[in-house]
C-alpha cells in the first residue's frame, strides 16, 4: 500500500473516531497535523511518520473502554493507534512503527515521556502551540465553559497551564512562534485582570 493511501485511510479513521469539537476533537487534530507538516518540512523530518502520528495523537481521548480507565490519553491513543495500524499495513518498517507510537506517547507532557526523536519533538511542540494564540484562547474559554467553569477558571487555567507551555517546547522555531502567540494571551489576561479589579 502506498504511503499516500495509508495516510488517507488513517485520516478517515481519525475523522470517524474523534469528536467534531475544536477543543480536543478533529478540528484540533487537523491544526496540529498542518503545523507538524510545516515544521517537519523546515526541519527535514520524516513526514510519513509525522503525519500518521499527528492524525492519531488524540485518538484515545474520547474512548469509553473500561480497560483504559485512569490511563493518560496519550497512552490510550498509542494503544489504539498501534492496534489500528497493524490492521492496515504490516510493512511500515519497524523503525517507523516504533517512532509513530513513541511520538503519540510522548506528545503529552503529563505522560512524562521525553520525546527522543525529531518527529516526537515536532508533534509535542505542535500540540502545545495549538493551545497558544487566538485559537488557544478560544480553546481555553471553550473548555472552561464545557466544564461549567467561569471567568476566574479561565484566568487560573492560563496561569497554571497555558503560560507554562512555552517552557515545555523543544525546538527553537517553536519557541519563537510561542512568543508571538503569547502576546495576544498576555494582552487578554492583563485586560481581564484590570477590568475585574474595577468591580
Amino acid at each position: 500500500m502506498l504511503e499516500k493511501e495509508i495516510i488517507k485511510r488513517v485520516k478517515n479513521f481519525a475523522i470517524n473516531n474523534l469528536s467534531s469539537d475544536d477543543i480536543h476533537g478533529y478540528g484540533h487534530t487537523e491544526r496540529v497535523y498542518r503545523k507538524c507538516i510545516k515544521l517537519g518540512q523546515k526541519l527535514g523530518a520524516n513526514l510519513f511518520v509525522l503525519k500518521i502520528a499527528a492524525l492519531l495523537h488524540d485518538i484515545g481521548r474520547y474512548s469509553e473502554d473500561q480497560k483504559y480507565k485512569n490511563k493518560n490519553h496519550a497512552e490510550i491513543s498509542a494503544d489504539i493507534a498501534s492496534n489500528y495500524l497493524k490492521t492496515i499495513n504490516r510493512r511500515f518498517g519497524k523503525n517507523n512503527f516504533i517512532n509513530i507510537i513513541h511520538c503519540i506517547q510522548a506528545h503529552s507532557f503529563s505522560n512524562q515521556i521525553t520525546p527522543n526523536s525529531l518527529e516526537a519533538q515536532i508533534l509535542s511542540d505542535a500540540d502545545k502551540l495549538d493551545a497558544l494564540g487566538a485559537i488557544g484562547l478560544y480553546r481555553t474559554i471553550g473548555y472552561t465553559i464545557k466544564m461549567n467553569g467561569n471567568l476566574q477558571d479561565v484566568i487560573l487555567h492560563l496561569e497554571n497551564k497555558i503560560f507554562n507551555l512555552k517552557n515545555q517546547l523543544f525546538l527553537d522555531i517553536s519557541k519563537e512562534s510561542a512568543e508571538e502567540r503569547l502576546t495576544l494571551l498576555n494582552q487578554f489576561y492583563q485586560e481581564v485582570k484590570e477590568q475585574l479589579a474595577l468591580k
